[in-house]
C-alpha cells in the first residue's frame, strides 16, 4: 500500500457507501457496498487470510474512491447501477452469480408469490430487471419484505414461521386478503422499479386520509409503511468535494467540459426509436440523475404516426416530451444517432435551453461498440471519438444501453400485443 493511500483510508467515514478500488493506471477494477465504510474497505488492506483472487485484487488496488449515501439501502441499489456502468474486471472474477439476475411477480396468480430467476419467461408475469448482482437484490428483498410482506413461495393456504414472523401478509391466518395482498405487491414492484419519492408520498396521503375517516388500524398499516420506506428513501447529492474527487463523477466533469457547460450536467436524458420496419413504432426516455439511472421518470412512447423514419419519430416523441413542463427539464439530451436526429429536434432543445448531443454507432448497442458522440457547433458538427475505458465513455454507453432495451422492451410488448389479436 502506498503513502498516499494509507492516508487516504484514515479518512473514511463510520456511514454506509460505495467505494471505488482503482489500479494504476486510474481504471476503476471493484465497486463495492459497505453498511460502515470505514470498516469495509480498511479490511482489504489488513494482514487477514484472504483466497486468492481477493488476494490478487488487492495487489492491484494504487487507489480507492468512495461515495456516503444515506442507508444500507442506497448502498446497494447504487452498487448495482455502478457495476452496470464501469464492468469492472474484479467484479466479474469474485462475483460467484455472473449473469444477470430478475424479480419475478405473476400478478395474475391468485395469491401471487416473489421470486428470483435468470431467465425471463413469456408466461405474461410481471419481471423487474435486470439485476446485476444477485445477492444485491436477494438483500434488499429481506429488507423490504419487513415493510411489504410476501410469500416466497406458491402458496398453499399452511402457516408457517414467516407467518408468525410477519413476512407474509397472512391470508392463512385471515390477517389479509388476498386483494389487499395484490395491492401491497405492487408498491413493493413501483420501489424495485424506482418510483420510491412518489410512492411514499402517496402513502402518506392515504395515511392521512384513513385517519380523519376513523379507519385507525388501516391508517396505522400505512403509517408502518410509510416509516419504513423513509428509513429505505434513495437520496444520492453530491457536494462539491465529490464531483472533485469522486471517480464515479469524473464522467459528469468530463461532460461539463466537452461541452462547455456551466455546470456539470445534473439530469441527463437518453432517447431511443424501436420498430420493425415502421410498424409498433416505439421511443424511449431514459433519465440519469447525477450519473444514476432513475426508473421512475422513465417514460415510453408509442409513436401516433407509424413509419418508418426515425428522424420524424424522434422529432415528435421530442415534442411530446417538451409538452410535459410537470417533468423536469433536463440539463442534457443524448440522442440514439448522428446529425440527422439532431437536426430534427435541435431548433426545439435550443427553444428549450436544452444542449444536444448524439452518439453514433451504426446500430451496435453492445458493450463493446465504440462511443462516438456527435455535437452541433456553428460549423456544423463535431464527431468526437471517446476512448472506450474513459469515465464519459462508460456513462454514455449505460446511457445508450438503458435507453435501447428501454425501447425494445416495449417495442416487443406491442408486436405481442398486435400478433395475438
Amino acid at each position: 500500500m502506498n503513502d498516499a493511500l494509507k492516508m487516504k483510508l484514515k479518512t473514511l467515514p463510520a456511514l454506509p457507501g460505495v467505494y471505488f478500488h482503482k489500479n494504476k493506471k486510474g481504471e476503476i477494477i471493484y465497486v463495492g457496498k459497505a453498511a460502515v465504510l470505514k470498516n469495509r474497505v480498511r479490511q482489504y488492506f489488513q494482514n487477514t487470510e484472504k483466497d486468492k483472487k481477493t488476494e490478487a485484487l488487492v495487489k492491484e488496488i494504487y487507489d480507492t474512491d468512495w461515495i456516503v449515501v444515506d442507508t444500507e439501502m442506497d448502498a446497494l441499489f447504487l452498487e448495482s447501477e455502478m457495476i452496470k456502468r464501469y464492468k469492472p474486471k474484479w467484479n466479474i472474477l469474485l462475483r460467484d452469480d455472473k449473469t444477470v439476475s430478475y424479480v419475478r411477480i405473476d400478478m395474475k396468480s391468485e395469491v401471487p408469490h416473489v421470486s428470483m430467476t435468470r431467465q425471463p419467461l413469456d408466461d405474461k408475469a410481471t419481471y423487474i430487471g435486470p439485476f446485476y448482482a444477485k445477492n444485491t437484490v436477494l438483500t434488499a428483498l429481506r429488507i423490504l419484505r419487513k415493510v411489504f410482506p410476501y410469500y416466497d413461495k406458491p402458496y398453499d393456504g399452511k402457516k408457517t414461521l414467516n407467518t408468525d414472523l410477519g413476512l407474509t401478509p397472512g391470508i392463512e391466518v385471515g390477517r389479509s386478503t388476498a386483494k389487499e395482498y395484490k395491492k401491497n405487491l405492487k408498491k413493493l414492484m413501483r420501489y424495485l422499479e424506482g418510483d420510491r419519492e412518489k410512492l411514499i408520498k402517496e402513502i402518506e396521503k392515504e395515511m392521512k386520509t384513513e385517519a380523519t375517516l376513523g379507519h385507525y388500524e388501516r391508517a396505522a398499516e400505512l403509517r408502518n409503511q410509510y416509516f419504513g420506506l423513509k428509513g429505505l428513501r434513495k437520496k444520492i447529492v453530491f457536494s462539491d468535494k465529490e464531483f472533485l474527487n469522486i471517480s464515479s463523477d469524473q464522467a459528469l466533469r468530463q461532460l461539463q467540459k466537452l461541452l462547455d457547460l456551466d455546470n456539470p450536467p445534473r439530469r441527463i436524458e437518453g432517447y431511443d426509436i424501436s420498430h420493425q420496419h415502421g410498424t409498433d413504432v416505439v421511443g424511449s426516455m431514459v433519465v440519469f440523475v447525477n450519473g444514476v439511472s432513475d426508473r421512475s421518470e422513465y417514460r415510453k412512447f408509442k409513436l401516433r404516426h407509424q413509419r418508418n423514419n426515425d428522424t420524424a419519430n424522434m422529432r415528435e416523441i421530442v415534442e411530446r416530451r417538451l409538452k410535459h413542463k410537470e417533468w423536469d427539464y433536463p440539463d442534457l439530451v443524448i440522442l440514439d444517432g448522428g446529425e440527422g436526429q439532431i437536426g430534427a429536434v435541435k431548433d426545439l432543445l435550443d427553444a428549450a435551453d436544452i444542449k444536444v448531443i448524439g452518439r453514433n454507432k451504426s446500430g451496435d448497442h453492445t458493450r463493446n461498440a465504440e462511443v462516438r458522440i456527435i455535437i452541433p457547433d456553428t460549423d456544423g458538427y463535431q464527431s468526437i471519438p471517446l476512448p472506450g475505458d474513459s469515465h464519459i465513455a462508460k456513462l454514455i454507453a449505460r446511457i445508450d444501453e438503458e435507453s435501447h432495451r428501454f425501447a425494445i422492451t416495449y417495442h416487443r410488448l406491442l408486436q405481442r400485443k398486435r400478433l395475438q389479436k
